[in-house]
């Protein structure tokens, strides 16, 4: 039900095109690479600022991509190619990376996080962008991290950040309990989840946000346990914090992430809506 690399088989294509997709985009548009924004190796971030068409008086919206890979894998550059649909429909887009499991737990990669999206609103006016207008899209992992940026308590990081710094979220195939990551053994040897940090990480166990909004999609090919991780989301924290769930006709675990680079895509069309 966790092994989406087995699902998919043709995985391999897909992360052979978005590294060579994403390289065009690094070439073709103005971006700042690798920016730290935190103490560790892996805390760097990609910033595309954005076009200055689309700032007017207070800003454009701007929008932070966290990419998947179960907390174990995978790159922001491969996920560059993201940024290009989002920043031609008129916003700054981050891309940060993050320490991996299990150099790092995920109660620790969630505060490294916390710390891109304080990078993100400090650096907003810098990048085009106004800082009220920061959305979170996260991709299967990066899916429990976007949730958690919404249930975080900003005020408890730094009191010089907005309570509301994130406005909304968007879910793609995202893992809101991890406690069935536990008891899957190809995950748990590199996670080392314990019960401790499944209750202080896991979206759905922790109190609905004040305030805000999350989509939850999924595609529809994908195992009974994701559709399942979609719906749980909705069931905890209520309609009012996550108006909208839904299961994408015809898309897997990774086909969903080229959805939301496709302009018309309905997965594509959630995106621009954070963005209003």
């Amino acid at each position: 039900m966790y092994n989406n690399r087995m699902r998919v088989p043709e995985h391999g294509e897909y992360f052979a095109r978005w590294a060579a997709q994403s390289a065009l985009v690094r070439k073709s548009l103005p971006a700042e690479l690798d920016v730290p924004y935190g103490p560790a190796a892996r805390e760097r971030l990609d910033a595309f600022a954005a076009p200055p068409g689309a700032r007017g008086r207070r800003g454009a919206p701007l929008l932070v991509f966290i990419h998947g890979g179960y907390w174990k894998a995978l790159d922001k550059s491969y996920h560059s190619f993201i940024a290009a649909p989002l920043h031609a429909a008129g916003a700054a887009v981050v891309l940060p990376n993050y320490t991996l499991c299990p150099r790092a737990s995920i109660p620790e990669i969630t505060l490294q996080m916390v710390r891109a999206l304080a990078w993100s609103w400090r650096n907003a006016r810098r990048l085009g962008a106004d800082p009220a207008r920061i959305g979170v899209i996260g991709h299967s992992a990066g899916g429990q991290l976007a949730a958690m940026m919404l249930a975080c308590d900003w005020r408890v990081f730094d009191p010089e950040l907005p309570a509301d710094l994130v406005k909304s979220a968007l879910g793609l195939s995202g893992l809101y309990d991890l406690q069935p990551l536990k008891h899957t053994p190809s995950l748990q040897e590199r996670l080392r989840l314990t019960p401790a940090q499944v209750r202080a990480a896991s979206p759905a166990r922790l109190p609905r946000p004040a305030a805000g909004r999350l989509y939850a999609l999924v595609g529809a090919l994908e195992s009974g346990e994701y559709l399942r991780q979609n719906r749980l989301i909705q069931q905890a924290w209520g309609r009012e914090r996550v108006p909208l769930v839904a299961t994408v006709p015809g898309l897997n675990h990774f086909s969903i992430v080229d959805a939301l680079a496709t302009p018309g895509h309905r997965v594509h069309r959630c995106a621009l809506e954070l963005m209003r």
